[in-house]
Protein backbone atom coordinates (compact mmCIF):
# COMPACT_ATOMS: atom_id res chain seq x y z
CA UNK A 1 0.00 0.00 0.00
CA UNK A 2 1.41 3.44 -0.91
CA UNK A 3 2.72 5.41 2.04
CA UNK A 4 0.39 8.31 1.48
CA UNK A 5 -2.76 6.23 1.70
CA UNK A 6 -4.53 5.24 4.89
CA UNK A 7 -5.62 1.61 5.26
CA UNK A 8 -9.37 1.00 5.30
CA UNK A 9 -10.48 -1.81 7.58
CA UNK A 10 -13.35 -3.09 9.68
CA UNK A 11 -13.13 -0.20 12.14
CA UNK A 12 -13.67 2.25 9.27
CA UNK A 13 -16.77 0.31 8.21
CA UNK A 14 -18.13 0.26 11.76
CA UNK A 15 -17.55 4.00 12.18
CA UNK A 16 -19.15 4.58 8.78
CA UNK A 17 -22.30 2.78 9.87
CA UNK A 18 -22.33 4.74 13.12
CA UNK A 19 -21.87 8.05 11.30
CA UNK A 20 -24.57 7.21 8.77
CA UNK A 21 -26.98 6.36 11.56
CA UNK A 22 -26.20 9.71 13.17
CA UNK A 23 -26.25 11.70 9.94
CA UNK A 24 -29.38 10.36 8.32
CA UNK A 25 -30.80 9.15 11.59
CA UNK A 26 -30.60 12.65 13.03
CA UNK A 27 -33.40 13.61 10.68
CA UNK A 28 -35.45 10.65 11.88
CA UNK A 29 -34.69 11.36 15.55
CA UNK A 30 -35.68 14.97 14.98
CA UNK A 31 -38.90 14.03 13.20
CA UNK A 32 -40.94 13.33 16.35
CA UNK A 33 -40.10 16.80 17.71
CA UNK A 34 -40.81 18.48 14.37
CA UNK A 35 -44.05 16.61 13.77
CA UNK A 36 -45.20 17.16 17.35
CA UNK A 37 -44.47 20.90 17.40
CA UNK A 38 -45.11 21.96 13.80
CA UNK A 39 -48.14 21.90 11.53
CA UNK A 40 -48.30 19.80 8.36
CA UNK A 41 -47.89 23.04 6.39
CA UNK A 42 -44.63 23.84 8.14
CA UNK A 43 -43.40 20.29 7.58
CA UNK A 44 -44.19 20.82 3.89
CA UNK A 45 -42.03 23.97 3.84
CA UNK A 46 -39.24 22.04 5.55
CA UNK A 47 -39.40 19.40 2.80
CA UNK A 48 -39.16 22.16 0.19
CA UNK A 49 -36.04 23.49 1.98
CA UNK A 50 -34.42 20.08 1.73
CA UNK A 51 -35.26 19.82 -1.95
CA UNK A 52 -33.82 23.28 -2.63
CA UNK A 53 -30.63 22.27 -0.80
CA UNK A 54 -30.38 19.20 -3.03
CA UNK A 55 -30.85 21.44 -6.06
CA UNK A 56 -28.11 23.81 -4.88
CA UNK A 57 -25.71 20.89 -4.48
CA UNK A 58 -26.09 20.25 -8.22
CA UNK A 59 -24.07 23.42 -8.84
CA UNK A 60 -21.08 21.47 -7.55
CA UNK A 61 -21.55 19.85 -10.97
CA UNK A 62 -19.76 16.62 -10.13
CA UNK A 63 -16.51 18.18 -9.00
CA UNK A 64 -16.64 16.92 -5.39
CA UNK A 65 -16.47 13.18 -6.24
CA UNK A 66 -14.04 13.95 -9.07
CA UNK A 67 -11.76 15.93 -6.75
CA UNK A 68 -12.00 13.22 -4.09
CA UNK A 69 -11.17 10.49 -6.58
CA UNK A 70 -8.16 12.42 -7.88
CA UNK A 71 -6.93 13.15 -4.35
CA UNK A 72 -6.95 9.36 -3.83
CA UNK A 73 -4.95 8.94 -7.03
CA UNK A 74 -2.38 11.50 -5.83
CA UNK A 75 -1.95 9.82 -2.44
CA UNK A 76 -1.72 6.48 -4.30
CA UNK A 77 1.40 7.80 -6.04
CA UNK A 78 0.23 8.94 -9.48
CA UNK A 79 2.31 11.71 -11.04
CA UNK A 80 -0.26 13.10 -13.46
CA UNK A 81 -4.05 13.36 -13.56
CA UNK A 82 -5.73 11.91 -16.63
CA UNK A 83 -8.83 13.06 -18.49
CA UNK A 84 -9.81 9.42 -19.07
CA UNK A 85 -8.64 6.39 -17.13
CA UNK A 86 -5.92 6.21 -14.46
CA UNK A 87 -2.14 6.64 -14.62
CA UNK A 88 -1.22 3.19 -13.28
CA UNK A 89 1.94 3.51 -11.21
CA UNK A 90 3.95 1.58 -8.64
CA UNK A 91 5.44 4.68 -7.02
CA UNK A 92 4.82 5.20 -3.30
CA UNK A 93 5.84 8.87 -3.22
CA UNK A 94 3.21 11.58 -3.02
CA UNK A 95 3.66 14.38 -5.58
CA UNK A 96 3.14 17.36 -3.28
CA UNK A 97 3.46 19.82 -6.14
CA UNK A 98 0.51 18.14 -7.87
CA UNK A 99 -1.38 18.03 -4.56
CA UNK A 100 -0.78 21.75 -3.95
CA UNK A 101 -2.02 22.63 -7.44
CA UNK A 102 -5.10 20.48 -6.92
CA UNK A 103 -5.86 22.22 -3.61
CA UNK A 104 -5.63 25.61 -5.34
CA UNK A 105 -7.97 24.39 -8.09
CA UNK A 106 -10.51 23.20 -5.50
CA UNK A 107 -10.49 26.47 -3.55
CA UNK A 108 -10.82 28.60 -6.67
CA UNK A 109 -13.65 26.51 -8.10
CA UNK A 110 -15.78 26.43 -4.94
CA UNK A 111 -15.30 30.12 -4.20
CA UNK A 112 -16.85 30.95 -7.54
CA UNK A 113 -19.66 28.43 -7.18
CA UNK A 114 -20.60 29.79 -3.74
CA UNK A 115 -20.97 33.28 -5.24
CA UNK A 116 -23.23 31.92 -7.98
CA UNK A 117 -25.41 30.21 -5.35
CA UNK A 118 -25.72 33.41 -3.36
CA UNK A 119 -26.94 35.32 -6.41
CA UNK A 120 -29.37 32.59 -7.54
CA UNK A 121 -30.98 32.00 -4.14
CA UNK A 122 -31.24 35.68 -3.29
CA UNK A 123 -33.00 36.40 -6.60
CA UNK A 124 -34.84 33.58 -8.38
CA UNK A 125 -34.96 31.41 -5.26
CA UNK A 126 -36.63 34.15 -3.23
CA UNK A 127 -39.24 34.71 -5.94
CA UNK A 128 -40.12 30.99 -5.95
CA UNK A 129 -40.22 30.91 -2.14
CA UNK A 130 -42.51 33.94 -2.00
CA UNK A 131 -44.87 32.18 -4.43
CA UNK A 132 -44.97 29.06 -2.20
CA UNK A 133 -45.65 31.16 0.92
CA UNK A 134 -48.88 32.49 -0.59
CA UNK A 135 -50.51 29.25 0.66
CA UNK A 136 -48.77 29.35 4.03
CA UNK A 137 -50.80 30.22 7.13
CA UNK A 138 -47.96 29.88 9.66
CA UNK A 139 -45.44 32.42 10.98
CA UNK A 140 -44.28 34.35 7.89
CA UNK A 141 -41.48 36.16 9.75
CA UNK A 142 -40.03 32.85 10.98
CA UNK A 143 -40.32 31.43 7.46
CA UNK A 144 -38.32 34.31 5.94
CA UNK A 145 -35.64 34.25 8.67
CA UNK A 146 -35.25 30.52 8.02
CA UNK A 147 -34.91 31.26 4.30
CA UNK A 148 -32.09 33.76 4.88
CA UNK A 149 -30.28 31.22 7.07
CA UNK A 150 -30.82 28.57 4.39
CA UNK A 151 -29.08 30.80 1.85
CA UNK A 152 -26.18 31.25 4.29
CA UNK A 153 -25.74 27.55 5.01
CA UNK A 154 -25.85 26.59 1.34
CA UNK A 155 -23.24 29.19 0.37
CA UNK A 156 -20.90 28.24 3.22
CA UNK A 157 -21.41 24.52 2.59
CA UNK A 158 -20.41 24.90 -1.05
CA UNK A 159 -17.49 27.21 -0.29
CA UNK A 160 -15.93 24.56 1.99
CA UNK A 161 -17.21 21.42 0.24
CA UNK A 162 -13.76 20.31 -0.87
CA UNK A 163 -12.82 19.59 2.77
CA UNK A 164 -14.82 16.35 2.62
CA UNK A 165 -13.12 15.28 -0.60
CA UNK A 166 -9.73 15.78 1.07
CA UNK A 167 -10.46 13.53 4.05
CA UNK A 168 -12.04 10.71 2.08
CA UNK A 169 -9.47 10.97 -0.69
CA UNK A 170 -6.68 10.52 1.88
CA UNK A 171 -8.50 7.51 3.31
CA UNK A 172 -9.33 9.15 6.65
CA UNK A 173 -12.65 7.32 6.75
CA UNK A 174 -12.81 6.71 10.49
CA UNK A 175 -11.85 10.26 11.43
CA UNK A 176 -14.27 11.70 8.87
CA UNK A 177 -17.11 9.67 10.37
CA UNK A 178 -16.17 10.63 13.93
CA UNK A 179 -16.37 14.30 12.95
CA UNK A 180 -19.76 13.64 11.37
CA UNK A 181 -21.04 12.11 14.61
CA UNK A 182 -19.86 15.09 16.69
CA UNK A 183 -21.53 17.53 14.30
CA UNK A 184 -24.80 15.59 14.21
CA UNK A 185 -25.00 15.35 18.00
CA UNK A 186 -24.59 19.13 18.21
CA UNK A 187 -27.21 19.57 15.47
CA UNK A 188 -29.73 17.39 17.32
CA UNK A 189 -29.24 19.02 20.73
CA UNK A 190 -29.39 22.59 19.39
CA UNK A 191 -32.34 21.90 17.07
CA UNK A 192 -34.43 20.19 19.74
CA UNK A 193 -33.75 22.96 22.24
CA UNK A 194 -34.66 25.68 19.72
CA UNK A 195 -37.79 23.85 18.53
CA UNK A 196 -39.15 23.70 22.07
CA UNK A 197 -38.22 27.35 22.51
CA UNK A 198 -40.71 28.15 19.75
CA UNK A 199 -38.20 29.04 17.03
CA UNK A 200 -40.03 27.09 14.31
CA UNK A 201 -38.22 26.60 11.00
CA UNK A 202 -35.42 28.85 12.19
CA UNK A 203 -34.53 26.22 14.80
CA UNK A 204 -33.79 23.53 12.22
CA UNK A 205 -31.87 25.70 9.75
CA UNK A 206 -29.93 27.54 12.45
CA UNK A 207 -28.85 24.26 14.04
CA UNK A 208 -27.76 22.95 10.63
CA UNK A 209 -25.63 26.05 10.05
CA UNK A 210 -23.88 25.72 13.42
CA UNK A 211 -23.23 21.99 12.94
CA UNK A 212 -21.82 22.56 9.45
CA UNK A 213 -19.37 25.22 10.68
CA UNK A 214 -18.12 22.94 13.47
CA UNK A 215 -17.77 20.03 11.06
CA UNK A 216 -15.71 22.06 8.60
CA UNK A 217 -13.37 23.39 11.32
CA UNK A 218 -12.66 19.88 12.62
CA UNK A 219 -12.17 18.50 9.11
CA UNK A 220 -9.64 21.19 8.24
CA UNK A 221 -7.61 20.50 11.38
CA UNK A 222 -7.49 16.74 10.74
CA UNK A 223 -6.30 16.99 7.12
CA UNK A 224 -3.91 19.93 7.26
CA UNK A 225 -1.43 18.51 9.76
CA UNK A 226 1.83 20.31 10.55
CA UNK A 227 3.77 17.73 8.54
CA UNK A 228 1.56 18.11 5.47
CA UNK A 229 1.69 21.91 5.66
CA UNK A 230 5.50 21.77 5.77
CA UNK A 231 5.59 19.51 2.72
CA UNK A 232 3.30 21.85 0.81
CA UNK A 233 5.36 24.92 1.77
CA UNK A 234 8.50 23.33 0.30
CA UNK A 235 7.15 22.89 -3.21
CA UNK A 236 5.78 25.07 -5.97
CA UNK A 237 2.24 24.27 -6.97
CA UNK A 238 1.44 22.87 -10.37
CA UNK A 239 -0.74 25.11 -12.51
CA UNK A 240 -4.21 24.79 -11.03
CA UNK A 241 -5.72 25.50 -14.45
CA UNK A 242 -4.08 22.36 -15.82
CA UNK A 243 -5.52 20.38 -12.92
CA UNK A 244 -8.99 21.67 -13.68
CA UNK A 245 -8.56 20.87 -17.35
CA UNK A 246 -7.72 17.26 -16.46
CA UNK A 247 -10.64 16.92 -14.03
CA UNK A 248 -13.19 19.04 -15.89
CA UNK A 249 -14.43 16.62 -18.61
CA UNK A 250 -15.42 13.79 -16.28
CA UNK A 251 -16.57 16.17 -13.55
CA UNK A 252 -19.03 17.69 -16.01
CA UNK A 253 -20.25 14.22 -16.93
CA UNK A 254 -20.77 13.44 -13.24
CA UNK A 255 -22.53 16.78 -12.85
CA UNK A 256 -24.89 16.01 -15.71
CA UNK A 257 -25.52 12.63 -14.10
CA UNK A 258 -26.41 14.38 -10.83
CA UNK A 259 -28.78 16.72 -12.65
CA UNK A 260 -30.49 13.69 -14.13
CA UNK A 261 -30.62 12.13 -10.68
CA UNK A 262 -32.15 15.27 -9.22
CA UNK A 263 -34.83 15.36 -11.91
CA UNK A 264 -35.58 11.71 -11.20
CA UNK A 265 -35.68 11.89 -7.41
CA UNK A 266 -36.51 15.47 -6.44
CA UNK A 267 -38.57 17.01 -9.24
CA UNK A 268 -41.68 15.32 -7.86
CA UNK A 269 -41.50 17.51 -4.72
CA UNK A 270 -41.10 20.73 -6.73
CA UNK A 271 -43.90 19.66 -9.08
CA UNK A 272 -46.10 18.57 -6.19
CA UNK A 273 -45.92 21.96 -4.49
CA UNK A 274 -47.56 23.49 -7.58
CA UNK A 275 -50.44 21.01 -7.92
CA UNK A 276 -50.96 19.35 -4.51
CA UNK A 277 -51.66 20.70 -1.03
CA UNK A 278 -48.82 21.31 1.42
CA UNK A 279 -50.31 18.51 3.56
CA UNK A 280 -49.95 16.02 0.68
CA UNK A 281 -46.45 17.27 -0.02
CA UNK A 282 -45.63 16.73 3.68
CA UNK A 283 -46.93 13.13 3.55
CA UNK A 284 -44.92 12.27 0.46
CA UNK A 285 -41.90 14.28 1.62
CA UNK A 286 -41.67 12.61 5.04
CA UNK A 287 -41.88 9.19 3.37
CA UNK A 288 -39.15 10.20 0.94
CA UNK A 289 -36.92 11.41 3.79
CA UNK A 290 -37.11 8.11 5.63
CA UNK A 291 -36.57 6.30 2.32
CA UNK A 292 -33.36 8.29 1.85
CA UNK A 293 -32.26 7.23 5.34
CA UNK A 294 -32.81 3.60 4.42
CA UNK A 295 -31.01 4.03 1.09
CA UNK A 296 -28.01 5.73 2.68
CA UNK A 297 -27.75 3.04 5.34
CA UNK A 298 -27.81 0.46 2.57
CA UNK A 299 -24.95 2.23 0.78
CA UNK A 300 -22.70 2.63 3.86
CA UNK A 301 -20.41 -0.28 2.98
CA UNK A 302 -19.95 1.04 -0.55
CA UNK A 303 -19.29 4.60 0.67
CA UNK A 304 -16.71 3.37 3.16
CA UNK A 305 -14.77 1.61 0.42
CA UNK A 306 -14.92 4.53 -2.04
CA UNK A 307 -11.31 5.73 -1.46
CA UNK A 308 -10.11 2.13 -1.74
CA UNK A 309 -11.90 1.67 -5.08
CA UNK A 310 -9.78 4.40 -6.65
CA UNK A 311 -6.65 2.74 -5.26
CA UNK A 312 -7.70 -0.65 -6.65
CA UNK A 313 -8.25 0.93 -10.06
CA UNK A 314 -4.84 2.61 -9.91
CA UNK A 315 -3.27 -0.79 -9.12
CA UNK A 316 -5.51 -2.69 -11.62
CA UNK A 317 -6.60 -4.96 -8.73
CA UNK A 318 -9.95 -6.29 -10.04
CA UNK A 319 -9.90 -9.27 -7.67
CA UNK A 320 -10.16 -7.03 -4.61
CA UNK A 321 -12.65 -4.81 -6.43
CA UNK A 322 -14.89 -7.87 -6.91
CA UNK A 323 -14.88 -8.52 -3.16
CA UNK A 324 -15.85 -4.94 -2.39
CA UNK A 325 -18.68 -5.11 -4.91
CA UNK A 326 -20.06 -8.27 -3.33
CA UNK A 327 -19.91 -6.78 0.17
CA UNK A 328 -21.60 -3.55 -1.00
CA UNK A 329 -24.53 -5.19 -2.79
CA UNK A 330 -25.12 -7.78 -0.06
CA UNK A 331 -25.31 -5.12 2.66
CA UNK A 332 -27.70 -3.05 0.53
CA UNK A 333 -30.20 -5.89 0.18
CA UNK A 334 -30.01 -6.84 3.87
CA UNK A 335 -30.69 -3.26 4.99
CA UNK A 336 -33.69 -2.90 2.67
CA UNK A 337 -35.16 -6.26 3.66
CA UNK A 338 -34.94 -5.63 7.40
CA UNK A 339 -35.62 -1.89 7.38
CA UNK A 340 -38.45 -2.09 4.85
CA UNK A 341 -40.21 -4.84 6.79
CA UNK A 342 -40.08 -2.86 10.04
CA UNK A 343 -41.31 0.29 8.30
CA UNK A 344 -44.29 -1.44 6.72
CA UNK A 345 -45.16 -3.03 10.04
CA UNK A 346 -44.97 -0.16 12.51
CA UNK A 347 -44.23 3.06 10.58
CA UNK A 348 -47.57 4.87 10.84
CA UNK A 349 -48.19 3.52 14.34
CA UNK A 350 -45.03 5.30 15.48
CA UNK A 351 -46.19 8.56 13.91
CA UNK A 352 -49.57 8.22 15.61
CA UNK A 353 -47.86 7.48 18.93
CA UNK A 354 -45.85 10.72 18.82
CA UNK A 355 -48.98 12.73 17.97
CA UNK A 356 -47.99 13.70 14.43
CA UNK A 357 -50.48 15.34 12.06
CA UNK A 358 -48.50 13.89 9.15
CA UNK A 359 -48.54 10.22 8.07
CA UNK A 360 -46.50 8.09 5.70
CA UNK A 361 -48.03 7.13 2.37
CA UNK A 362 -50.31 4.03 2.39
CA UNK A 363 -48.48 0.68 2.52
CA UNK A 364 -49.20 -0.24 -1.11
CA UNK A 365 -47.51 3.00 -2.20
CA UNK A 366 -44.71 2.39 0.28
CA UNK A 367 -44.03 -1.07 -1.19
CA UNK A 368 -43.67 0.46 -4.65
CA UNK A 369 -41.32 3.16 -3.30
CA UNK A 370 -39.18 0.57 -1.49
CA UNK A 371 -38.80 -1.51 -4.65
CA UNK A 372 -37.93 1.48 -6.83
CA UNK A 373 -35.44 2.80 -4.25
CA UNK A 374 -33.71 -0.60 -3.91
CA UNK A 375 -33.30 -0.89 -7.67
CA UNK A 376 -31.97 2.65 -7.87
CA UNK A 377 -29.40 2.14 -5.12
CA UNK A 378 -28.31 -1.12 -6.72
CA UNK A 379 -27.56 0.58 -10.03
CA UNK A 380 -26.04 3.65 -8.28
CA UNK A 381 -23.49 1.46 -6.46
CA UNK A 382 -22.69 -0.34 -9.71
CA UNK A 383 -22.19 3.01 -11.44
CA UNK A 384 -19.85 4.06 -8.62
CA UNK A 385 -17.62 1.04 -9.26
CA UNK A 386 -17.51 1.97 -12.94
CA UNK A 387 -16.74 5.61 -12.10
CA UNK A 388 -13.80 4.55 -9.91
CA UNK A 389 -11.97 3.86 -13.19
CA UNK A 390 -12.41 7.55 -14.09
CA UNK A 391 -14.95 6.64 -16.77
CA UNK A 392 -18.44 8.15 -16.87
CA UNK A 393 -20.63 6.34 -19.43
CA UNK A 394 -23.92 7.06 -17.69
CA UNK A 395 -24.35 10.83 -17.88
CA UNK A 396 -26.48 10.85 -21.04
CA UNK A 397 -28.81 8.02 -19.86
CA UNK A 398 -29.21 9.86 -16.55
CA UNK A 399 -30.23 13.07 -18.30
CA UNK A 400 -32.65 11.17 -20.55
CA UNK A 401 -34.14 9.45 -17.50
CA UNK A 402 -34.53 12.83 -15.82
CA UNK A 403 -36.30 14.24 -18.86
CA UNK A 404 -38.50 11.14 -19.00
CA UNK A 405 -39.42 11.62 -15.34
CA UNK A 406 -40.53 15.21 -15.97
CA UNK A 407 -42.66 14.12 -18.93
CA UNK A 408 -44.31 11.32 -16.94
CA UNK A 409 -44.87 13.66 -13.97
CA UNK A 410 -46.77 16.05 -16.21
CA UNK A 411 -48.83 13.20 -17.65
CA UNK A 412 -49.51 11.41 -14.35
CA UNK A 413 -49.95 14.40 -12.00
CA UNK A 414 -51.27 17.18 -14.24
CA UNK A 415 -53.14 15.38 -17.04
CA UNK A 416 -54.34 12.18 -15.34
CA UNK A 417 -54.52 13.70 -11.81
CA UNK A 418 -53.00 10.62 -10.14
CA UNK A 419 -51.63 12.68 -7.24
CA UNK A 420 -49.03 10.88 -5.12
CA UNK A 421 -49.20 7.74 -7.27
CA UNK A 422 -48.01 9.84 -10.18
CA UNK A 423 -45.12 11.20 -8.10
CA UNK A 424 -44.08 7.63 -7.20
CA UNK A 425 -44.50 5.95 -10.58
CA UNK A 426 -42.92 8.62 -12.80
CA UNK A 427 -39.31 8.21 -11.58
CA UNK A 428 -39.63 4.48 -10.89
CA UNK A 429 -40.89 3.50 -14.32
CA UNK A 430 -38.35 5.73 -16.05
CA UNK A 431 -35.47 4.03 -14.25
CA UNK A 432 -36.77 0.55 -15.06
CA UNK A 433 -36.46 1.21 -18.78
CA UNK A 434 -32.64 1.31 -18.79
CA UNK A 435 -30.57 2.37 -15.79
CA UNK A 436 -31.82 -0.21 -13.27
CA UNK A 437 -30.32 -3.07 -15.28
CA UNK A 438 -27.62 -1.49 -17.48
CA UNK A 439 -24.95 -0.51 -14.92
CA UNK A 440 -25.18 -3.64 -12.72
CA UNK A 441 -24.84 -5.82 -15.85
CA UNK A 442 -21.86 -3.77 -17.08
CA UNK A 443 -19.81 -3.96 -13.86
CA UNK A 444 -20.66 -7.65 -13.30
CA UNK A 445 -19.46 -8.44 -16.82
CA UNK A 446 -16.17 -6.59 -16.23
CA UNK A 447 -15.51 -8.25 -12.86
CA UNK A 448 -16.30 -11.73 -14.20
CA UNK A 449 -13.82 -11.23 -17.03
CA UNK A 450 -11.05 -10.80 -14.44
CA UNK A 451 -11.52 -14.25 -12.90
Amino acid sequence: MPQGVEQIGKKDIIWSYAATIFMVGAGVLLLPFILNQMSAETVGIWNIFQTITSLVMLLDFGFRPSFGRNISYIFSGVKSLQVDGVDVTQSSDVDYSLLKGTLKAMRTFYRRIALVVLLLLASAGSVYYAYILRKYTGDIVDAWIAWVLLIGINCYNLYTMYYEALLLGKGYVKRSQQITIVAQVIYLLVAIGMIYSGCGLTAIVGAQLLATIIRRILTYRVFFTKELCKQLERVDEQDWRMVLRAIYPNAVKVGLTHIGGFLINKSSILCGTLFLSLEQVACYGITLQVMEVLARCGAVTYQSYTPRLAQCRAAADLKQLTRYYGYSIASLFVVFLVGGSLWLGIGNELLQWIGSETRFVPNIMLCAMLLFSLLEQNHAISAGFIMADNKIPFFIPSLLSGAGTIILLVIFVVVLDWGMWGMILAPGLTQLVYQNWKWPSMIIKELRSAR
